[in-house]
């Protein structure tokens, strides 16, 4: 390899950054979706189970469509007072016919606001069991792929949801997380443990550009988990995302990374 060359091949990588989003409802906020969509590429948006509603996905979508950002289906259990993040006792059958559900309403409101959807990523407590059990990561996978096969399957990077999408047939984008700690094996730490949701903008910026150069998840302990990254999720509901968000662009871009939607808008 000529000198130089691996730097100039590295300049020429890019990368997804997403943010979870429209995960208001009514006249209750969160999040400052506003300032996220100036700096992430993709938005990942409430459809009215754990968040959101119609009035607020038809503006966020527009908002998104206003500022060139991706949007894809945010679906989640059916838990506003628990924003999602508690695990209810869904059959798989029963899980794949309520993100169907909610993929068909993204869609509906997306298309009313002018933009389309180009991917599905499960929320919360219904993303974390499917990205350790394989049948409910097949049931989120099969309901993507029954309602729209063109769309991307956004996955946690190493999980049973990766490996559920490639199985389905899907395009999959592997993800990783800015502001969440991850276990040694691979798992997000549970909320509320220590190291399990991160604050720092320039310590979590320069974690998530070791991960994306050596390609690898860096567990608590600095143990490496090979594997591609497409995506960089920043939760925008954590405080300070919106610092957490502008700090890791600007990592990034200095690195000499291209940030790109993973999914253009067909």
């Amino acid at each position: 390899m000529r000198p130089g060359w691996a730097c100039i091949h590295a300049r020429m990588r890019s990368v997804d950054l997403n943010c979870d989003c429209g995960e208001s409802y009514g006249a209750y906020v969160m999040g400052d979706d506003a300032a996220m969509l100036e700096i992430v590429t993709s938005a990942n948006v409430a459809c009215g189970f754990h968040g959101g509603d119609p009035e607020v996905m038809a503006h966020t979508f527009a908002l998104a469509k206003e500022k060139g950002v991706a949007v894809g289906a945010h679906p989640g259990f059916p838990d506003v007072w628990g924003f999602g993040r508690r695990r209810l006792p869904f059959s798989a059958a029963e899980i794949e016919r309520l993100v169907a559900y909610q993929i068909g309403a993204a869609q509906a409101l997306a298309a009313y606001a002018g933009h389309r959807i180009t991917h599905v990523k499960p929320h919360g407590a219904l993303s974390n069991i499917a990205a350790e059990e394989a049948e409910i990561a097949r049931a989120i996978a099969r309901a993507t792929k029954i309602v729209d096969p063109q769309l991307v399957f956004l996955a946690i990077a190493g999980t049973q949801l990766e490996r559920a999408g490639a199985e389905a047939g899907l395009a999959v984008a592997r993800e990783i997380f800015a502001d969440r700690g991850y276990g040694e094996d691979g798992q997000l730490l549970p909320r509320g443990q220590d190291g399990a949701v991160l604050h720092d903008p320039r310590v979590i910026a320069a974690r998530v550009l070791k991960m994306v150069e050596e390609s690898a998840v860096i567990s608590a302990s600095g143990k490496r988990l090979p594997t591609q990254i497409d995506s960089i999720c920043v939760h925008g509901d954590t405080p300070g995302a919106v610092a957490i968000a502008i700090a890791v662009r600007k990592e990034l871009v200095a690195a000499g990374l291209a940030l790109r939607a993973f999914a253009k808008a067909r």
